[in-house]
């Protein structure tokens, strides 16, 4: 009976969601009055800050440069050119926070425009833009404007105070927070107090600890220790780890992070850091690798954890002091010595790099797949919407077991992006592919006379048996992507599998070398390269597939103008030589992830994953209380179909949150991935010409994947049938019933909960996987 009540409830709500829901936005008139209180920036404005704003303003794709992740940027304050641009001609100026100027008026000689000084006007421009979205609000829940542009692709309005007139009156609706519920009437009389009372901010002072100050000595003092052994191998292991968030011991939410930075001072002395482009660029005089806290709130999207505690460093000396090499000279920071990183580091045995890289495989794919830019491009334009990613057994790779065969293939190593004239960009390109596809051959050769039986599964890396870093999934969300351990979702189309070469051109190409603030010369060149570096992963998998049948089964892989990368830019795929792997079936792609998936089950983060590889009727996660494996079991219905039958696929976005919740008030939170098909991921263009819509699927993951959610779903448990039911039921063309069900249990940017529900998904992730929380980023927020 309560169903029946329940399901004829939800029937009303729907007839009521089929109306338009685009409602004109209420204007206020009068305001919260501001605070006369004492108002603390620490302990009063912060918190505000970080709950409404820094959900947009952070990384390099806050707009107008204004990142809120800390105090210094709010004091920087605004710059009105964006950092990507992918059509400029010549390389930009670098803005990154902490790094390029200290003091506010560095900033300013630097073009930015603060946002809280008052100048000629009476108020700021922080509190016009707070103002104006608090004049205006939008009625619950309801779609907005269709002229409120949203997502990354819109304008920045990079107005200065004296211009803002003119903006409010061509925007009225869009103050800040942009297209939101916006601030409480308590947070905005806070923050207004705050103004009134000068706008003072004290910076938070990070205090280091006896325990963390120990760990950062027994680093700094072996880093630094002077020999030119010891000068490589730091070089080397801070080109790795620039990018990490470090942390000594894992202590859940109050585990502490830094970062590893060059400075002119020695350790025990004040860190000046050393400002250069990229991390492998001439310090111009002596280094010294120091370890400083990481400043400010935490984001998702930049937020990379390494371990760097005792054990990793008993683990890194182990790895890199077993055997007795030797430097004679130490390599210089020139072009050529940035283009070849294994001739720089040659020295250091391959052995201990790669297995360095193998350790810790996840952060370092993430690096290249996640970060270290906010806005993936660069790497996602070739990648596939899900891929499952595997590495060579050290032992079975020949750049590391064959010194004759490194010796002859290193010089062809080198990687693009270092010259960033447009008009060299062709016969760069065509001298770094010719390298890339001499190297593939000679790669094919060895390998060939190495092992005449043919690849086999024991050449995969098994994680030395329990590191479970050894096998990982990779999500594409259109312009960004995430990496997660273990093999996720059904067989996928694609995957890949790495060997050090390829693992570590992959990380120089995409992270060190890779200029953000570059020209469109040097991105050109990094995005047609790692189509080379993907092409590679895919045909080193495919020598586990039959010889005759490779090219078939990568031909269908590059469908239409795919054909003609695969005649001309790509090297030829040996298609002769054996492969160890028996196969009962023609489907031998599928049959080989089965294979994978048997063969690694125990290694396998996600061994069971019963919503997306359910063989029965019991889809649930044996582990979880009923009410978990009910959901499990009723979600799993949308999962692992092609949007051909599940029409509802296609009006979803690319990562949707959903929170289920039951009565007693627990609740666990899902991600709904949405796998876009294409017929090839060949070309940095002509995307929509490539989609194949009808082939679109859904994986849903229990937990958290992705760092900007398009879209979120509140649903209680005891409903959650009926959502499965609603998503089955729709049909293509109909988007008013998908609106519908968007206006029962969807989460618009103006649902009067929006921020409760997102931070309480924030919450549920730091008490789950606290090392992996953060800010999530809603630029990308739809307007579904």
């Amino acid at each position: 009976m309560a169903r029946f009540i329940t399901a004829a409830l939800i029937t009303l709500l729907f007839l009521a969601g089929c109306a338009e829901n685009t409602t004109p936005p209420t204007f206020k008139q009068a305001l919260p009055t501001a605070t006369q209180q004492p108002v603390s920036f620490n302990e009063d404005v912060r918190p505000i800050v970080e709950a409404k704003c820094l959900a947009c303003h952070g990384c390099f794709d806050a707009p107008c440069q204004l990142k809120m992740e800390s105090s210094d940027g709010l004091i920087r304050g605004a710059h009105k050119d964006s950092v990507y641009n992918g059509a400029r001609f010549e390389t930009q100026n670098t803005t990154r926070l902490g790094i390029d100027a200290q003091t506010e008026p560095q900033w300013r000689d630097l073009g930015f425009y603060s946002v809280l000084a008052r100048g000629d006007q009476t108020r700021s421009l922080f509190e016009n833009m707070i103002r104006l979205g608090k004049q205006y609000e939008f009625a619950p829940n309801s779609k907005l404007p269709k002229d409120i542009e949203l997502g990354i692709s819109r304008a920045n309005q990079c107005v200065s105070n004296a211009d803002f007139s003119d903006y409010a009156s061509d925007h009225p609706y869009e103050g800040m927070p942009l297209a939101t519920t916006g601030l409480t009437d308590d947070e905005y009389a806070t923050l207004i107090g705050w103004l009134n009372q000068g706008g003072a901010i004290s910076p938070l002072i990070t205090q280091v600890s006896d325990a963390e100050q120990t760990h950062i000595q027994r680093w700094e003092a072996w880093l630094n220790e002077g020999s030119q052994r010891q000068q490589l191998l730091s070089r080397w292991i801070y080109e790795h780890l620039y990018l990490a968030h470090l942390y000594f011991e894992e202590d859940d939410t109050d585990t502490r992070f830094f970062e590893i930075v060059r400075s002119h001072t020695r350790p025990g002395t004040p860190i000046d850091i050393i400002a250069t482009r990229r991390p492998n660029d001439d310090p111009k005089g002596q280094v010294y690798y120091r370890l400083r806290p990481v400043a400010g709130s935490i984001v998702h999207k930049r937020h990379i954890t390494f371990g760097f505690g005792e054990k990793q460093f008993e683990r890194t000396r182990e790895l890199f002091e077993a055997t007795d090499w030797q430097v004679n000279t130490v390599p210089d920071y020139s072009l050529e010595s940035r283009a070849n990183l294994f001739v720089t580091f040659a020295a250091i045995p391959a052995k201990a790099r790669y297995q360095f890289m193998l350790d810790n495989a996840e952060y370092f794919t993430r690096t290249f797949i996640r970060g270290p830019v906010c806005r993936g491009q660069i790497a996602t334009d070739v990648i596939r919407d899900h891929f499952w990613v595997t590495y060579h057994d050290p032992d079975s790779d020949l750049y590391v077991t064959n010194a004759e065969y490194r010796e002859a293939v290193t010089p062809l190593l080198a990687l693009p992006g270092q010259d960033s004239a447009l008009l060299d960009l062709g016969s760069n390109w065509r001298d770094y592919k010719g390298k890339r596809n001499r190297y593939t051959e000679l790669r094919n050769k060895a390998y060939r006379a190495a092992y005449p039986k043919g690849a086999s599964l024991d050449h995969i890396w098994d994680g030395d048996g329990d590191n479970t870093n050894a096998l990982l999934t990779v999500f594409r969300h259109h312009d960004n992507a995430s990496v997660q351990r273990g093999l996720i979702g059904q067989v996928p189309l694609t995957s890949w599998w790495m060997d050090y070469p390829l693992f570590e051109r992959t990380y120089y190409e995409l992270v060190v070398n890779f200029d953000v603030f570059g020209t469109v010369a040097h991105q050109a060149q990094t995005r047609l390269y790692f189509d080379l570096i993907r092409n590679g992963g895919e045909q080193d998998y495919l020598r586990l597939v039959p010889p005759g049948e490779r090219n078939r089964v990568l031909q269908s892989w590059y469908q239409g103008a795919g054909k003609l990368k695969l005649d001309y830019s790509y090297a030829s795929m040996d298609d002769t030589a054996p492969s160890q792997v028996p196969y009962a079936t023609s489907a031998f792609n599928a049959e080989l992830g089965a294979r994978l998936l048997l063969k690694f089950r125990e290694l396998n983060a996600e061994r069971d994953d019963p919503i997306n590889r359910c063989g029965g009727s019991d889809c649930g996660r044996i582990d979880e209380p009923e009410w978990i494996r009910q959901a499990d079991q009723e979600l799993s219905e949308l999962a692992a179909t092609r949007a051909a039958f599940l029409p509802a696929i296609n009006y979803l976005p690319e990562v949707t949150f959903l929170r289920v919740y039951n009565e007693e008030g627990k609740r666990t939170v899902y991600t709904m991935l949405r796998g876009r098909a294409h017929s090839n991921v060949a070309f940095l263009l002509g995307e929509s010409g490539r989609y194949q819509p009808e082939n679109d699927t859904l994986t849903i993951y229990p937990g958290i994947i992705g760092s900007y959610p398009n879209f979120m779903f509140d649903i209680p448990a005891s409903q959650l049938g009926l959502f499965t039911e609603r998503m089955k039921a729709l049909k293509a063309e109909e988007p008013k019933a998908f609106e519908a069900v968007v206006g029962v249990w969807g989460v618009r940017r103006t649902h009067r909960f929006f921020w409760q529900v997102l931070q309480d998904i924030t919450a549920w992730q730091q008490e789950h996987n606290p090392l992996q929380s953060g800010v999530f980023d809603i630029n990308r927020y739809e307007n579904l």
